[in-house]
């Protein structure tokens, strides 16, 4: 029990540095632009549960998806943690995001699919670290990833909904801070995996 509690811990860290909902507030209220309350609420409900949707099914299938592709656990780890390191070092540096946010003209299902749901919340990052999670687990560490994304969904749909009072209350530099923040766990379970990768690699 003690280790299924602890593996949810760490799953839920690595989903909550990866998809940091208070970080992605600013960007979704500069992609949904002055659109009525209503509006950013259906846009927050139909991205964040396209996300779910999109990233449950790479946890179910993605045994399968290595076997068509014919991916190996270690050159998945590899890149996966490279991947992870590059976005936790863009984040570190402070890069902004290269979404558009001039969305304003466009409907609200086309922006909550795109930019919002894919790639902002369903992107690499996400996709990697979920199916990274669950390379070698059994059915009942799938059913934790599963429900500790939902977990993490419901809680970016709150932050969505709340944006506009998250960033008057916290501010522009507290957001910027715990991005930063973010970015480093980020860049150091990157590391972690690029390690693990190259030990199963070379059998070590």
């Amino acid at each position: 029990m003690h280790e299924l509690l602890t593996y949810a811990l760490t799953v839920f860290l690595s989903f909550f540095a990866v998809m940091n909902p208070i970080a992605n507030t600013p960007i979704f209220l500069g992609v949904v632009g002055d659109k009525t309350k209503e509006d950013k609420k259906h846009i927050a409900k139909k991205s964040t549960f396209t996300a779910f949707l999109i990233v449950v099914v790479f946890v179910i299938a993605g045994k399968y998806i290595f076997q068509l592709f014919g991916i190996t656990i270690p050159a998945f780890k590899i890149t996966g943690g490279v991947l992870l390191f590059y976005v936790g070092f863009e984040m570190l540096m402070s890069k902004k995001s290269k979404i558009s946010t001039n969305q304003t003209e466009e409907n609200s299902d086309s922006i909550a699919v795109s930019p919002l749901a894919i790639p902002i919340l369903a992107g690499p990052g996400t996709i990697v670290t979920a199916m990274n999670q669950v390379t070698n687990a059994g059915y009942e560490k799938i059913a934790i990833v599963v429900v500790v994304f939902g977990v993490m969904i419901f809680l970016t749909y709150l932050a969505f909904v709340l944006s506009d009072r998250i960033l008057e209350k916290l501010g522009g530099n507290l957001i910027a801070v715990i991005g930063k923040i973010m970015g480093l766990i980020l860049a150091i379970i990157g590391t972690d995996m690029l390690m693990d990768g190259i030990k199963l690699s070379f059998n070590l």
